[in-house]
């Protein structure tokens, strides 16, 4: 499998990695991980050469890094990558720093990590660990060996990136991209920084939590027109690994299938060409175009008498609409309070005034619909 080099990373990756915060599990209301499918899954990859393997302290309600460490512990130490993650929010000393680090290692039953990270960053997270000064502290590790690659995954905006990556001296960095977030969230800018900056790039999400594996079928069908033997999963991988500073594309894998097919498009790796670029680009748009509420965010359409926030209401409901994150989207929903699509009135005020010529009382009542009936699941 493909691996690329870098000048900084004195290892060689494979271009697919395995995360580990989807596995399969025992019960559908635990995060007990089903040992014996998700180990079969793991030999699998490793036998066709995956030997990137992520985790983090509290996936699967912290018994990942448990069974990683119990799957990789037949294999040579030095045929496989292992990242890890420290998670900022359980810091509040610089004693919690060597207590969970300690902590990691013992579960993962590995005397170093190959890839160690600061996990989920934005500017306000980074706060922690300029405040305690975690970086040296975690560099100290790094000159004992116990790190040999140093980064941080990030979630936020470039601002908060460019600021956060000028901080300390870091080997890589995490970010999320897929063809979807790459205008939308502004995953292209991201991507410039790190590469402005000579730091390699690891992916995740690339396809998008597996919304971009489950398009809505006219948009399926536009890459199923161009090649009916490939997934509709595998131009998503085949998007972010085709970007020449990417490093690893980390999929979460939940089954076998997925692997199969994972390993099936990355163990030949061919990069998109230009037409398979305006492929993604056109099923992209009909997605879009099919899937979403087409708010532009204008706002004529406000006041409501009645006090709802409909760009918001639209926003939080698009989001559900790509994503399918049911508790995110109901969270938002509580969160609007008495602005919510709750108190429509269908007066039809608004419709006078959206160029869109969207019809919002219908929509609405289908927002408030969606919510009520993911509520009472």
């Amino acid at each position: 499998m493909l691996s690329r080099n870098f000048e900084n990373i004195q290892a060689s990756p494979s271009i697919l990695g395995f995360g580990t915060m989807r596995m399969p599990k025992l019960y559908s209301d635990k995060e007990d991980i089903d040992y014996e499918k998700a180990e079969a899954m793991i030999d699998y990859a490793y036998a066709h050469g995956v030997n990137y393997y992520d985790t983090a302290y509290p996936y699967h309600d912290q018994k990942s890094e448990a069974f990683i460490g119990h799957a990789l512990k037949k294999y040579p130490r030095e045929s496989f990558y292992l990242a890890d993650k420290l998670p900022g929010w359980f810091i509040n000393e610089k004693a919690d720093v060597d207590k969970i680090f300690e902590t990691q290692l013992e579960r993962c039953q590995v005397e170093y990590f190959d890839f160690y990270l600061c996990h989920a960053l934005n500017r306000e997270k980074f706060k922690v660990y300029e405040d305690l000064q975690v970086c040296p502290m975690l560099g100290a590790r790094k000159e004992k060996g116990q790190i040999r690659h140093l980064g941080f995954s990030f979630h936020g905006v470039p601002e908060d990136l460019e600021y956060i990556i000028n901080q300390y001296s870091w080997d890589f960095v995490q970010i999320q991209l897929n063809y979807l977030d790459w205008e939308r969230q502004d995953a292209k800018r991201q991507y410039e920084i790190c590469k402005e900056h000579g730091v390699p790039c690891v992916i995740m999400e690339p396809v998008r939590g597996g919304s971009l594996a489950n398009l809505s079928p006219d948009a399926a069908q536009v890459f199923k027109d161009a090649d009916p033997e490939a997934s509709v999963a595998s131009w998503a991988l085949r998007f972010a690994a085709s970007l020449p500073n990417v490093m690893t594309v980390l999929s979460g894998m939940s089954t076998m299938e997925q692997v199969e097919d994972n390993i099936k498009t990355m163990a030949d790796f061919k990069p998109l060409t230009e037409e398979e670029q305006a492929i993604v680009e056109k099923a992209k748009n009909v997605f879009l175009e099919n899937t979403l509420v087409p708010c532009t965010g204008c706002r004529y359409c406000m006041d409501c008498p009645a006090g709802v926030d409909i760009p918001g209401m639209f926003r939080v409901y698009n989001e559900y609409r790509i994503g399918k994150f049911a508790p995110g989207f109901m969270q938002d929903y509580e969160n609007m309070k008495d602005h919510s699509a709750d108190f429509c009135v269908a007066c039809g005020a608004c419709m006078t005034h959206c160029p869109q010529s969207i019809q919002i009382p219908d929509k609405m009542e289908e927002i408030r619909k969606c919510y009520s009936r993911l509520k009472n699941k």
